[in-house]
């Protein structure tokens, strides 16, 4: 909103040209969401404590969790109010990358809420079935990527990461089912992650961190020239709503580190994991998602494994999954397995955007 309102009074006051760029309107939208939960979100939580809206606690769980029942949840209602303000002020509105990927991040964020309205305040423990949770989630998906392919025009080439000649052309019916794919399975396998405090919080902040510079680069001409990567004109956009959740997810650490005042929730979870997959599929960097999410993947594939093997074979792979779970109960400490996955987070990061030169 901003840039449309003060930018073009570049010519009578120079001090706003500074809207015209995405870098400094990237740190404004940081800066903004953080603000944001810096100062509401003791006031949240002292509501939801009031309310006696606590986290679920999985009987089934490791028992060291059971001491955390009467911690209040849904913190990213916080999370994405301060996320959608910042978009609103900093990012251009006249993107429609900006609507889709922030119209998926909001109905995402709806999904999670009703499961999370289920369980809390009406304390059913099944929360949103499945029946209803998945065929919801996908739905949002398939009309979000109808729109980008069908609707916009997007292109349908596939990158693939180390390949720089290597661009297959799909057609619209298997982009539209890969990218829905893609935005489905990221949003559960982020939410799987969230079971620690803090521990989803960091490697999200590495991954949109990884996107924000894939995004950018992807929007500019030149660096997507140099570094062999697709041009996508109005992708660097991303780049804005990338930092808002940033700013969003310091803030809400801030009072989610270990021991948490409040947990995110599935209203926060969902959206986090649907709007990452739905920026990597915008810049061309959906198989590299695979790296950049790599502890989300793992998380995901250690329940997928212990359901098969249990199956199967009536045996566990894993001591309890999802994957931090094992850990637990081999008989590391909380902080040490929050603290190992975000260095592995940080890693797999890095070594994502190393991947920008060798394309």
């Amino acid at each position: 909103m901003l840039y449309h309102l003060l930018y073009p009074l570049h010519d009578q006051f120079a001090a706003f040209n500074v809207f015209r760029y995405i870098t400094f309107r990237t740190f404004a939208a940081m800066f903004t969401a953080m603000i944001i939960y810096f100062v509401f979100g003791r006031f949240l939580i002292a509501y939801m404590q009031r309310k006696q809206f606590w986290q679920s606690i999985r009987d089934d769980g490791p028992i060291m969790h059971l001491q955390k029942g009467k911690t209040p949840t849904m913190g990213g209602l916080l999370i994405w109010a301060g996320v959608l303000f910042a978009t609103i002020m900093w990012a251009r509105l006249d993107n429609p990358y900006v609507f889709i990927v922030m119209g998926v991040g909001i109905a995402y964020a709806l999904i999670g809420f009703l499961d999370d309205y289920r369980k809390i305040i009406l304390r059913d423990s099944h929360g949103l079935r499945a029946r209803y949770k998945f065929p919801l989630q996908v739905g949002v998906a398939l009309f979000a990527c109808l729109f980008l392919f069908d609707g916009l025009g997007f292109d349908r080439h596939l990158a693939v990461p180390f390949v720089k000649s290597f661009y297959p052309l799909l057609s619209t019916t298997a982009f539209v089912a890969l990218a829905s794919f893609i935005v489905v399975g990221t949003s559960n396998a982020v939410n799987l992650t969230d079971g620690l405090d803090g521990l989803v919080a960091v490697p999200a902040i590495m991954a949109f961190f990884a996107y924000a510079i894939l995004s950018y680069t992807a929007g500019h001409m030149k660096m997507a020239s140099y570094l062999a990567v697709p041009f996508i004109p109005g992708a660097g956009e991303l780049t804005i709503i990338c930092g808002g959740i940033m700013g969003a997810l310091i803030g809400f650490l801030w009072f989610n580190a270990q021991p948490a005042d409040i947990f995110m929730g599935d209203v926060g979870a969902l959206p986090l994991g649907a709007v990452l997959g739905m920026i990597a599929v915008i810049t061309k960097n959906e198989l590299l998602l695979t790296l950049v999410g790599g502890i989300f993947m793992l998380e995901t594939v250690s329940v997928i494994t212990q359901v098969i093997s249990f199956k199967l074979t009536g045996k566990r792979v894993f001591r309890m999954a999802p994957l931090h779970h094992h850990f637990e109960l081999k008989g590391w400490k909380e902080s040490k397995v929050i603290v190992r996955f975000w260095i592995i987070a940080l890693i797999l990061a890095l070594l994502s955007l190393s991947t920008l030169k060798l394309r």
